[in-house]
């Protein structure tokens, strides 16, 4: 289950998180992130509460958009410890972004 985020909720929901967050970066009328989702959901729902996924419309949100570069959705950045650590852009399957992540095994 994801939370969409603002400018305002973005710091408390994701910066100063005690986990892992994935955030992902999409808009109502891209195809891709509506068909990433249920895989973003799919790899945090196994994972139990080991990470958190949260979501920021880009159309509403463009300014944390800018901030954090983003240049084609869907972006899929990890945050970690309040700081982006890894990412994945474009829609994927789930292996793939799971890589993208760092959320496999080595």
């Amino acid at each position: 289950m994801s939370t969409a985020v603002t400018e305002t909720t973005f710091e408390q929901e994701v910066l100063q998180s005690d986990k892992p967050v994935i955030v992902d970066f999409w808009a109502e009328w891209c195809g891709p992130c509506h068909a990433v989702s249920p895989v973003l959901d799919k790899i945090v729902e196994e994972r139990g509460d080991e990470l958190k996924l949260v979501k920021v419309n880009i159309d509403e949100e463009q300014d944390l958009a800018a901030k954090y570069g983003i240049a084609s959705i869907p972006t899929i950045i990890l945050f970690r410890d309040g700081e982006p650590a890894a990412a994945a852009i474009g829609a994927q399957p789930k292996g793939a972004i799971e890589k993208s992540l760092g959320l496999t095994e080595a």
